[in-house]
């Protein structure tokens, strides 16, 4: 027991300076771009997070997540354009109105299993963007079509999520970040993540054992969905612009599920480190290798996800525990030994 409370306190610890560090990064960086390219990487590692809560602990391959991030981004948007309701109250409505057409499209897709579901996603994906890039007005509403919807500026606004700086958006996306780890954790630790493993296991089992399958699969796609279209608003108020191809596309989708599975799908701190070494690792290979070929740090960011999927199918979540565990243990034996040598002498 003790040692275990030791370990604990140890865990605690290190989180608590990595915290730290994170908080401190911005202080220290003096290029906004810098800044943006680590808010970017702590957004998809909060947006791999989000996808994990239905494809890694519920075992659902959705391959159309895009449709939550956008349908979020464009309703608080159209609130704020429309009407000047604020971001963060709009966002409620935003992230409702996700919740909603996930259990719309979670009722008929959730009996479907295995590739015909991941099927289904991106069909239904692929559906919306066509729909946002051949509709410029709704009942009125300016949606902007194929040429995007451009987010009114109204200079300095906190209230409406609006900052000069980048570094508001760093502490706002760190935040979101630590809420949607702490959220994984508590479903870890709930009855309802103990059902979403057991029908991830084996479905028929946990029907058998009286589980409520689909409802179960319908929660955990609403609670994801409620977070990917978070993020998605965050994505929309950061960038301050809306393309149907990036906010709803594949390559959204894609990124998530390609983040959380190279990290380690299924956990709760493979997405967080996979959304941030992936996206860090993407960033760099595009400045430095991108002006060469065309597609060269595509190429090269494609080859690094297969060869992890291949050699690591577990995730980065194996290697860090891993040595992390070799860290704790040999620190503990130096402990040992200069205990030991102190009693000897």
């Amino acid at each position: 027991m003790v040692k275990n409370m030791t370990n604990e306190n140890k865990n605690r610890l290190v989180a608590g300076i990595v915290l730290l560090i994170a908080v401190l990064i911005p202080l220290v960086l003096d290029k906004p771009y810098y800044i943006h390219v680590l808010t970017m990487c702590l957004l998809w590692a909060y947006l791999a997070s989000a996808w994990n809560i239905v494809g890694g602990f519920a075992g659902q391959l959705s391959l159309g997540h895009g449709i939550y991030t956008s349908v979020g981004a464009y309703v608080t948007v159209i609130l704020f354009n429309e009407f000047g309701l604020s971001p963060l109250l709009g966002m409620f409505f935003g992230a409702g109105a996700a919740v909603l057409v996930s259990l719309i499209i979670g009722l008929p897709t959730f009996g479907l299993r295995g590739a015909y579901y991941a099927l289904s996603t991106v069909a239904i994906s692929e559906g919306l963007v066509v729909l946002y890039e051949n509709t410029m007005t709704i009942g009125g509403l300016r949606l902007g079509g194929a040429e995007g919807l451009i987010v009114k500026l109204i200079g300095d606004a906190p209230l409406h999520l609006q900052f000069t700086s980048k570094i508001p958006y760093y502490y706002i996306a760190l935040v979101m970040l630590l809420l949607i780890i702490g959220l994984s954790k508590w479903i870890t630790k709930s009855r309802l993540g103990y059902y979403l493993v057991a029908l991830r296991e084996d479905e028929d089992g946990a029907r058998a054992l009286g589980i409520d399958v689909r409802r179960t699969k319908l929660i955990a796609g609403a609670l994801s969905a409620f977070c990917a279209a978070i993020g998605g608003i965050f994505y929309a108020m950061l960038i301050r612009y809306l393309e149907p191809q990036a906010i709803a596309g594949a390559a959204m989708s894609t990124q998530m599920v390609f983040l959380a599975i190279v990290g380690g799908a299924g956990t709760v701190m493979g997405p967080v480190i996979g959304g941030i070494l992936l996206a860090l690792i993407s960033e760099i290979i595009r400045f430095y290798l991108g002006g060469y070929v065309m597609g060269l740090h595509l190429f090269i960011y494609g080859l690094i996800v297969v060869l992890m999927i291949i050699y690591k199918p577990g995730g980065i979540i194996e290697v860090v525990e891993h040595y992390y565990r070799r860290l704790m243990n040999f620190r503990d034996r130096e402990v040992a030994s200069g205990a030991g040598d102190s009693s000897g002498s």
